[in-house]
């Protein structure tokens, strides 16, 4: 792709961005209708002409006019046509103004609220497509804010944005949207997506209070209730009222702020002034309103603010970012500052242009994440991951089985040696049946796999400082962090703060050929005779030893071993082996265990086994890169900032 287009398409003003790949550094806000923030709105005139934006509302050769129909896009049929004549008209303009060109190689992104599930954000993405947008993707407007302040040299946030939790708040003209991020991912929030507060809701008052105070007020209503166009614009030129007032509260404390419009609905004009000033702002913030069932908007912000920080079950978010055309009031900061305390709180220089921005920028970072995913398959696809494991394998088994004899021969051997000795076990040929059981129960427990963890968790970082010979180079030709392809931060988790348990990640429970080939030597080591190696060998007491030897002179050895392991030796007689014997006789044994296993692993693990083994953790490692790659949208953004 070559070029990339962001269309914030709001419910009251929307706006488009342009970035070219490879010699633009910040999107341009292109001009619809000459206006960079233009009115949703959209008309069909008498002769079949499509009008959009502020001409819109007022041309008086409109059969259908429409306004306000994305926030009903999720629960109102009509909504989707709306909004595909307004996409339409849109692509015309920009083809009309020469800023797209058709059969050029670009991509459209386009932004939703955080809250629109997969399957409103697919139908969504349909409607350009049918339009005959150019290929198009839809993306959260939150996280295209949050994507902007990110390239912002203003802000500077990069690193925070990286690293620490963030809530993204974006209000705008119907709905204020919530997003929880952390470590440059977007997190589930329980108050994601649409809250039904809006600027619109201070529009509305404004407006309220200047058709009021007008001498004209009745005509004024009478026009409104005929002409939903006309109420909507005043509306909007209230919005922009109010946006210029509370970007510099104290210029306009001695300083009048007032619109005049007029309003060419009936055959002489009537003109509606606009005024705001401190008595105003205070009722825009506190006075009840019927949409907000006689709350004030300061009261519902509030409470969604709260309802926002007890929905974030990770941590507090230590950055909130601001953005839409309201987050310019100082009173929403001061709000968000009695919410959350510690965060530091942010907008943008130009925050109704932050999301357009942001989806431009995302259509960017898409494409280098493509040509960086791409790398990433090419390495999964060669010997290389393969190669490293197979090389290292043996260490990992060793490290297994070191890890596992003591606690095998300490928590399974010894207590059922006990239970023989305590009566519970009658006979010595009982007790193999017993430690094969117990034995392969013990390696398939919690407990094990806990154990299994440490061996392989240090192996790993052996492999993962072998494999950053080969991952280096690719973050570094694609200005990514090191860290985002090191396994060992994923198993430290100490350079980004991603929620990723290496248990997940490794998946070792399902390294089972191991633990299956490790069971299988040890059974073959301690059973089979595990009375005789056990009790037999060195057996102390006169009595025992006595009755040994006659065994061995009545029967001869081979009998004597044949003998001993079938018969009910008396409880008696057994407790007169004292249980020191066995522990002693078990550190003996640990020593020759973890040698001859040795040795047996690597005659047992033929090539079958070890492929399987290779060929398993390989892919569990190819996997982990794969998921480490999907989350290198922030920082890979950065370094597209610093070229």
């Amino acid at each position: 792709m070559n070029r990339f287009y962001g269309f914030d398409l709001g419910d009251a003003e929307s706006a488009v961005t342009r970035l070219n790949k490879e010699d633009q550094l910040v999107p341009e806000v292109l001009s619809i209708r000459e206006m960079k923030s233009f009115i949703t709105a959209y008309a069909l005139l008498k002769n079949g002409d499509l009008l959009i934006g502020e001409s819109a509302c007022y041309d008086p050769d409109a059969t259908i006019r429409r306004i306000r129909f994305k926030s009903r896009f999720l629960n109102d049929s009509q909504a989707v046509k709306d909004i595909r004549s307004f996409a339409s008209g849109v692509l015309g303009e920009l083809y009309l103004n020469g800023d797209l060109i058709k059969g050029e190689d670009c991509a459209f992104y386009v932004g939703c609220p955080a809250g629109w599930d997969k399957a409103a954000r697919e139908e969504y993405r349909e409607i350009f497509e049918r339009t005959g947008y150019p290929p198009t993707k839809i993306v959260s407007e939150s996280r295209a804010a949050l994507v902007s302040a990110c390239q912002s040299k203003h802000l500077q946030v990069g690193y925070d944005i990286l690293s620490r939790p963030v809530l993204v708040v974006d209000i705008g003209s119907s709905t204020t949207d919530f997003a929880y991020i952390m470590g440059g991912r977007e997190m589930d929030l329980k108050t994601g997506g649409e809250v039904y507060l809006g600027g619109g809701i201070m529009d509305e008052i404004l407006l309220e209070e200047a058709v009021s105070a007008s001498s004209d007020a009745k005509k004024i209503r009478r026009i409104f209730s005929e002409s939903d166009a006309w109420r909507t614009y005043c509306e909007f030129a209230a919005r922009r009222l109010k946006e210029k007032y509370f970007s510099d509260e104290e210029f306009w404390k001695d300083n009048e702020c007032m619109q005049t419009v007029t309003i060419r609905y009936t055959r002489l004009p009537v003109r509606l002034t606009l005024r705001l000033d401190e008595t105003i702002a205070d009722h825009l913030l506190n006075k009840p309103s019927e949409r907000l069932s006689g709350r004030s908007f300061k009261e519902v912000f509030i409470e969604s603010l709260q309802t926002a920080k007890e929905g974030i079950t990770e941590k507090q978010p230590e950055l909130i970012f601001l953005t839409g055309g309201v987050s310019k009031m100082p009173a929403v900061k001061k709000w968000c500052r009695e919410i959350f305390e510690d965060a530091v709180i942010i907008s943008g220089s130009e925050p109704e242009f932050s999301v357009a921005k942001g989806l431009a920028y995302c259509g960017r970072i898409d494409e280098e994440l493509r040509e960086f995913k791409a790398e990433i398959e090419r390495l999964k696809e060669s010997s290389i991951v393969e190669n490293i494991v197979s090389k290292n394998i043996g260490t990992l088994y060793r490290n297994a089985v070191d890890t596992f004899v003591d606690p095998i021969l300490e928590n399974v051997a010894l207590p059922v040696i006990e239970r023989w000795r305590e009566g519970e076990i009658e006979k010595v040929a009982d007790i193999d049946a017993v430690l094969q059981k117990e034995i392969d129960a013990y390696l398939h427990t919690d407990e094990a796999r806990a154990l299994l963890m440490k061996p392989v968790t240090s192996w790993l970082k052996t492999v993962s400082n072998e494999l950053e010979e080969y991952t280096m180079p690719i973050c570094i030709r694609h200005n990514v962090p090191y860290s985002a392809l090191s396994l060992n931060s994923y198993l430290s988790l100490q350079d980004m703060e991603i929620k990723v348990d290496t248990k997940d990640l490794f998946a070792v429970n399902e390294i089972t050929w191991m633990i299956d080939t490790i069971v299988s030597i040890v059974i073959g080591l301690l059973c089979g005779g595990s009375g005789i190696a056990m009790i037999a060998n060195g057996l102390p007491g006169i009595l025992a030893g006595a009755i040994i030897s006659l065994l061995v002179l009545a029967l001869g050895k081979d009998k004597m071993q044949e003998a001993i392991i079938n018969v009910r030796i008396p409880s008696a007689m057994r407790k007169i082996i004292p249980r020191t014997y066995f522990k002693a006789r078990i550190s003996r044994l640990s020593q020759e265990v973890r040698s001859t296993l040795y040795t047996n692993l690597e005659k047992e693990k033929n090539e079958e086994i070890t492929g399987r083994i290779v060929a398993e953790i390989s892919e569990q490692i190819e996997t982990c890169l794969t998921r480490m790659a999907e989350v290198v949208e922030i920082p890979l953004g950065e370094g597209l900032n610093r070229r």
